[in-house]
C-alpha cells in the first residue's frame, strides 16, 4: 500500500477514560489517504528529520476514520505521559499543525471461523475495538482486554456473541502471563478457531506459546504481535522485535 505524507491539524483533544486520551486530526490532505483504514496505523511525525538526523516518529492506530478526520487513542501509563507522543497528545490543542505518514494496512480478524480468541492490552485496544466493530455480527468468541482502571472499559460495538472480559492491571507490562492465563480459562466449543493478539513484548511471547505452540494455530488462523516493550522506547523495541522474529523464522507483524 502506497504511503503518503499528510499535513493536518488537531480538531479535538479529550480524555475519554482515566488511562486513554483521544485526539481527532484532520484536513484536506486526507483526501489522498485511502478509506477503510480503521484498525490500521500511521506514523506520527513529532520532529522532522534533518541532515544527519532521523525524524522522530511514533506508530499509532487509527481508531475511527471519517471524511477528512481520524480519531487516534493514546494509552497513558498511570494516567500520565510515558513518552514524546503521549506528551504531544496531552498538550494538543484545536488548530495545532501536525504531520503523519501512512497508512499501514489494518490486520482484521479472518472471517468465517466458528470461534475467536482475542487478547490485548491498552496499546492494542484501538485496533481490537476497530476489528470487533467490523466483524460479522454473527461472530462468536471471547476478547480478553487488559486495562489499567475499571473506567478504561470504554464502549465497543462488538458482535453480541463476542464476550468482553476486562482484566485490571494498574502497572502495564509487569504481568506477562495475565492475558495468556485468562485465555487458557476460556471454554472453547468444537469447530474452527482463529485468534488475534497484540500487547507488550513479554506478554506476547506468553500468548504465542499458548496460541501457536499449544493450540497449533497457523498463520492463516493467528495474528500476533508486540506493540511495545516495558522499559524500552519504540526504536529499541523494534530491534528486540526483529531479533525475536529472526529467531522464530517468522515475518515481523
Amino acid at each position: 500500500m502506497a504511503q503518503v505524507f499528510c499535513d493536518l491539524t488537531v480538531l479535538n483533544s479529550q480524555r475519554i477514560s482515566p488511562s486513554m486520551h483521544q485526539v481527532t486530526i484532520g484536513g484536506p490532505d486526507l483526501d489522498h489517504f485511502p478509506s477503510g483504514q480503521a484498525g490500521g496505523y500511521f506514523k506520527l511525525i513529532l520532529e522532522p528529520g534533518s541532515e544527519g538526523k532521523k525524524a522522530l516518529m511514533r506508530t499509532y492506530t487509527i481508531r475511527r476514520q471519517r471524511e477528512r478526520e481520524l480519531d487516534v487513542l493514546f494509552a497513558l501509563h498511570g494516567g500520565n505521559a510515558a513518552g514524546p507522543a503521549t506528551s504531544w497528545a496531552l498538550d494538543a490543542k484545536h488548530g495545532d499543525p501536525m504531520t503523519i505518514r501512512g497508512p499501514g494496512a489494518p490486520k482484521p480478524l479472518p472471517p468465517g471461523f466458528d470461534f475467536y480468541l482475542i487478547a490485548g492490552d491498552m496499546a492494542a485496544l484501538p485496533a481490537i475495538s476497530a476489528n470487533l466493530e467490523q466483524m460479522d455480527r454473527r461472530a462468536k468468541g471471547v476478547a480478553v482486554l487488559e486495562i489499567q482502571h475499571e473506567d478504561d472499559a470504554v464502549a465497543i460495538d462488538a458482535p453480541e456473541g463476542i464476550e468482553l472480559r476486562y482484566l485490571i492491571n494498574p502497572l502495564p507490562g509487569t504481568r506477562p502471563t495475565l492475558l495468556s492465563d485468562a485465555l487458557r480459562q476460556v471454554e472453547r466449543p468444537a469447530g474452527t478457531l482463529a485468534a488475534w493478539a497484540a500487547c507488550e513484548f513479554s506478554g506476547m511471547r506468553q500468548l504465542r506459546g499458548f496460541l501457536r505452540d499449544e493450540l497449533a494455530l497457523t498463520p492463516r488462523e493467528l495474528y500476533i504481535s508486540s506493540y511495545w516493550k516495558h522499559g524500552l522506547s519504540e526504536t529499541e523495541h523494534k530491534v528486540v522485535k526483529r531479533e525475536d522474529a529472526d529467531a522464530q523464522g517468522a515475518p515481523i507483524q
